[in-house]
This record gives structure tokens, sequence and C-alpha cells, in this order.
């Protein structure tokens, strides 16, 4: 099981929260904006950072293996992954970031025979690391005191759903294919998003949210493994639509794209057990047509 020191945490924090600080510096310079695929970006910002993280954390854990969102050489070690697994997101919000928002991150997880086992979610913008992990705890780095200072974070849980209050996060392409579906059969669903994958999440474990869903299927390895770390430690439930546990074995992810298939679905148990089947006839409603 992952086993750090303190010393090793401390390290890792400073290394995330620089990267970050350098990814707000240079939100406000010129860079270059590449599209990957459709509706997938990418900028100079992400490859530097990327690079960057990926010596740091090898510097770090030299016997461990790095896979990193934009170096596609370092994926071909999930296949046949024995140990641990760095799992590296530069920017994780890339297209909040290239509009100038405010809710991107610099993720980082550690993945350990097919476990999600720790993370670490950075808001540059903001200046707050989260991290930990079910044996290590839940934390939070407040850089915005006269000193940087790492107090526990106690997962909130909010309200039960009811008639009136029902927030859910759902991404805009999520909404644009299914919100009419969702909306029909859970009319209370208050719906909300935000830019990156992992601050979603924290949006959840906060009590802000009582779940978190994403059924599109593009969301890959380096974009969950950090964040479900601390929604399992949080106590939140991670499923598909389905409610079968979500997986991170080469079983279940595709090995060259490092994409899930399975739909996701984070949230408080009460949440999961009064949305989920519900959730699961709007999609499939929609799909079928």
């Amino acid at each position: 099981m992952a086993n750090l020191s303190a010393g090793n945490i401390e390290q890792l924090n400073a290394l995330i929260r620089e990267c970050g600080h350098q990814a707000r510096r240079m939100a406000a310079e010129s860079f270059q904006v590449f599209e990957k695929g459709l509706e997938d970006y990418v900028t100079t910002v992400d490859r530097l950072l990327d690079e960057q993280l990926a010596r740091g954390v090898t510097a770090l854990f030299p016997t461990d293996d790095v896979i990193t969102e934009e170096n596609p050489n370092s994926q071909q070690a999930f296949a046949n992954a024995q140990g641990r697994l760095w799992m590296i997101d530069p920017i994780d919000g890339t297209e909040d970031f290239i509009k100038g928002g405010s809710h991107y991150s610099v993720m980082v997880g550690l993945w350990e025979r097919g476990v999600p086992q720790l993370g670490w979610i950075y808001a540059p913008v903001f200046d707050q690391l989260y991290f930990g992990g079910k044996q290590m705890g839940l934390f939070r780095l407040d850089g915005t005191l006269p000193q940087p200072t790492v107090t526990p974070l106690v997962p909130q849980e909010p309200a039960s759903p009811s008639r009136g209050y029902c927030p859910v996060i759902i991404g805009d392409r999520d909404v644009r294919q299914y919100g009419e579906a969702i909306a029909q059969l859970i009319p209370e669903a208050q719906f909300s998003s935000l830019g990156s994958f992992g601050l979603k999440v924290m949006e959840v474990i906060q009590g802000r949210a009582g779940i978190y869903v994403y059924f599109n299927r593009r969301v890959k390895l380096w974009d969950t493994v950090g964040p479900v770390a601390l929604a399992q430690a949080a106590g939140l439930v991670c499923c598909d639509l389905e409610g079968k546990p979500l997986e991170f074995t080469p079983e279940v992810v595709d090995t060259e794209t490092l994409i899930h298939r399975q739909t996701i679905m984070i949230g408080w148990p009460v949440y999961v057990e009064t949305l989920r089947s519900r959730l699961q006839q709007a999609v499939m409603q929609k799909q079928s047509r």
C-alpha cells in the first residue's frame, strides 16, 4: 500500500504548488493553444508543466512509473503495471484555463495494483491544495494565509435530496446531451458545473453538491485517480450507472487511450441511492432515440 514519508509529502506539495503558481503567471501571458482532438485542447503551458511535474515526481520516487497526460510514451506503462503508478494532469480544466477562468487545477494521483491510493488537487487561483487518501486522511493546504497552513479537511455532507433541494454537478457536454431527459425524471435536480474534474469532486466532498455525474466517456486515468482517492477517503460512493464500483484496471480501462469505459457517479450515499436508477433511465432513454 502507499507509504509516503512526511518529507515526501512536503516535497510533493511544494512541487505541485510551484507548478500551479507558474500556471497562474503564464495564464496572464501569451501562450499557444492546439487541438488534440474534437473539443480536446492543449496549451504550451500544459506541455511545460507536464515535463516539470514528471521530472519532479521521478526525482522523488525513482523506482515508480510516471504517466502524464501530455507524454503518450509514458502511458504504455499502464498495460503491464505491477507496482505504483503516478498519474499527472498538469492542467485539469484546460478549457477554463484558456478562457481565463478560475476553476482549473494541477492534479497528481497515485495508483497501486488497480486502486487509487492518494490524490492531490491544487487550485492555483485560490491557492488551495487538497490532498490525502484513505490511509493518510484528508487535508487542505491554504496558501492565502500569512503562512501556508495545512489543516485536516472534514467532509461536509449536504442535506438529503428533496423537492426543493437536489444539487447535481454535471459537465456542460452532459447537460447538452442528457440535461432535458434528466430534468424530466428528476425535476428537483439543480444543475451546476465548473471547469476541473477534480474541483467538481471537491464541491461534493465539501457539501456544495450531493453528486457529480459524468456520462460521456471521455475522462482518462489522470483525471480520475487523484479525485477518486480523495472521494473514497471522504466516504463518497464512486460507481457507474449500474451501481458497479469504479474500476481502474486494464480490464475496464482502454489500455491505449486510458479512457474509462464506465460512466461515472461520485456522490454521497443517499444521493446515489436516491438518484441512480432515474439517472440511468434518463441516459438510456436518450441513447435509444
